[in-house]
């Protein structure tokens, strides 16, 4: 029988992985019991669906209101054009009417940022609900 000693009388240069057994196995069942505890329900309040359908609206809905700023910085209001002073006097006549009308705004691609933001401050300031943009082709 061969049996190799240690005959330098040297430290052993081999790993003793049997702590680190130990700690990894800990670590495994201390995740196994705390990770039940973090998931837990969150109660929501979802709709029901009625068995009554709700009561048709009786008025139509107002033809949108197409504001069109070219390049420039002109405004058109509905293919008219409207002075920049007009604007808000006639953006709280629309607010004012019940159903309100929807704002479409129609910006050309070379248009000015500040005159787009300018509109929309004086839409908002004078309580339009409904603003959207359209396209340009």
């Amino acid at each position: 029988m061969a049996f190799s000693s240690n005959s330098t009388g040297g430290a052993m240069a081999d790993i003793n992985v049997t702590p680190l057994v130990d700690v990894m196995l800990v670590l495994l069942i201390i995740f196994m019991v705390t990770a039940p505890m973090l998931s837990y329900q969150i109660e929501i309040d979802l709709p029901q669906p009625s068995r009554d359908p709700p009561p048709p609206d009786q008025k139509e809905p107002p033809t949108p209101i197409r504001l069109r700023i070219d390049a420039a910085g002109s405004l058109f209001w509905d293919n008219s054009p409207l002075p920049n002073a007009a604007l808000t006097p006639s953006l709280m006549v629309e607010a004012s009417r019940d159903p309100q009308p929807m704002l479409e705004i129609e910006a050309s691609q070379d248009v000015q940022y500040q005159v787009v933001a300018n509109v929309l401050a004086q839409a908002k300031n004078a309580q339009m609900k409904k603003i959207g943009f359209v396209e340009t082709l």
